[in-house]
């Protein structure tokens, strides 16, 4: 079975230079989410005068290094269950915590002959690997296993499956051809309204749990403004422009 990478893409950090700024925001990102935040991150920097510094991965892995003292000041997970369960451990400004997007799974292939638009080519069965993020850590991942279990496959793709540690490593796998097709963030291959490259099937929503994507700010970042501005802006029509337009849905 293909191995992952050496080298896992979670630690990736960005920096989005900006003028004299009043404070700094560092968030965690979901690996799903990040084209959306590097689109949108100049135009939040430019509307408030603050810093972004964004760290993308799985939400599994921050939700780790939170707990481990990592200097975060909000968090956008890939889910709604681990921004809850750090509000009900007390590591979360209280009444912070919402959902910022709903996210949509795609089966994808990077040849764009490969998939018609359904699930026929993955209930044929006639490829090597089958892509995916780790189910443990990563919300796509989880999401891509009910799909194999409400469609009965599980056990026929059992052995052909490769585990991304993010979804970010997943959609390489494919990407680089690695897999043949695999499971990814609709996002991450979809943009403006269409597939940016390779061909699809976007799964259902009745395959899967719905991916609600909460977002929070961190205990120890009560007082930061730079936190609090962009919580807000993210609730706004700017960034609600940028978010759909990645194929999310909006709450």
């Amino acid at each position: 079975m293909l191995k992952p990478l050496k080298h896992s893409l979670f630690a990736l950090g960005l920096t989005f230079a900006s003028g004299a700024s009043a404070e700094e925001v560092k968030v965690a990102v979901a690996a799903n989410f990040t084209a959306p935040m590097q689109a949108m991150a100049p135009a939040f920097e430019k509307a408030t005068g603050h810093k972004l510094v964004a760290s993308f991965g799985a939400t599994g892995q921050f939700y780790a290094q939170i707990n481990n003292g990592a200097p975060f000041d909000v968090l956008l997970a890939a889910d709604d269950t681990t921004p809850a369960r750090l509000e009900r451990e007390g590591a979360t400004v209280p009444g912070s915590r919402f959902t910022y997007a709903i996210g949509g799974l795609v089966l994808w292939s990077a040849d764009a002959n490969y998939l018609d638009g359904t699930d026929a080519a993955l209930k044929a069965g006639q490829f090597r690997y089958l892509s995916i993020a780790n189910p443990k850590a990563a919300p796509y991942g989880l999401a891509a296993t009910q799909v194999l279990d409400k469609l009965s496959l599980s056990e026929a793709v059992k052995g052909k499956l490769v585990e991304g540690q993010n979804i970010t490593q997943a959609h390489q796998f494919v990407s680089t051809g690695n897999a043949e097709l695999g499971f990814v963030a609709l996002s991450q291959v979809y943009k403006d309204g269409q597939l940016s490259s390779g061909s699809a099937w976007i799964v259902p929503d009745a395959l899967y749990d719905p991916i609600r994507q909460d977002a929070v700010i961190l205990k120890q970042s009560a007082n930061n403004p730079a936190a609090v501005a962009l919580v807000e802006y993210l609730k706004g029509p700017e960034a609600a422009k940028v978010i759909e337009s990645f194929g999310y849905k909006l709450p």
